[in-house]
């Protein structure tokens, strides 16, 4: 993977961390830059360490299936894509929330491992590929921390004009970077 590809699929796994950042950020009174930074960090600890764990799995089945591990990848990304971008168009049902459990570490930590499960089967299909996993991981930590971090601190503003679009554009990347490994892979 090119520097260009990791810093797309960084932005690209940060984007579902983003749009719940929006919705936390509108759920707040007026959010602190300490509050934000500390939802960022949290949320791109746990975003790097899942591609992680799915590049090890991966790893791990990589010499039973290397003839096929850039359609795999493709594939992975392509499904992780297109389900960012129907969870993006399907409406969310309006349920009460504890504010106190939505904004403390528990709840935090929760929303920011649910927002990372994609990076897990990432993480699984860039083990079939020549990727330096340990970059990847520091790239996806950093762009969700600052785009957290933005997306908390912007909530109000956002939430109404961005809202679940950023995950639709999120699907979009995923989709292009799975067609790249493809491409490249094919055409070697």
């Amino acid at each position: 993977m090119n520097p260009i590809s990791i810093l797309l699929l960084g932005f690209a796994m940060s984007t579902d961390a983003f749009a719940a950042a929006i919705g936390k950020g509108a759920a707040m009174t007026k959010p602190r830059l300490g509050q934000a930074m500390r939802a960022g960090l949290i949320f791109g600890v746990i975003e790097a360490i899942t591609p992680v764990v799915g590049w090890l799995l991966g790893k791990g089945a990589a010499r039973y299936i290397e003839a096929w591990d850039h359609w795999i990848a493709f594939g992975l990304l392509l499904v992780l894509g297109l389900l960012m971008i129907r969870n993006a168009l399907t409406p969310e049902a309006d349920e009460p929330v504890d504010e106190a459990k939505q904004h403390g570490l528990v709840g935090l930590a929760i929303t920011g491992l649910s927002t990372s499960i994609d990076a897990l089967a990432v993480g699984v299909g860039l083990a079939f590929v020549d990727t330096p996993i340990a970059v990847v991981a520091l790239v996806i930590g950093l762009c969700t921390f600052g785009m957290v971090t933005l997306g908390i601190m912007l909530g109000h503003v956002l939430s109404a004009m961005v809202g679940r679009r950023a995950e639709i554009i999120g699907g979009l990347i995923l989709i292009g970077v799975g067609t790249v490994i493809l491409y490249e892979h094919l055409s070697a």
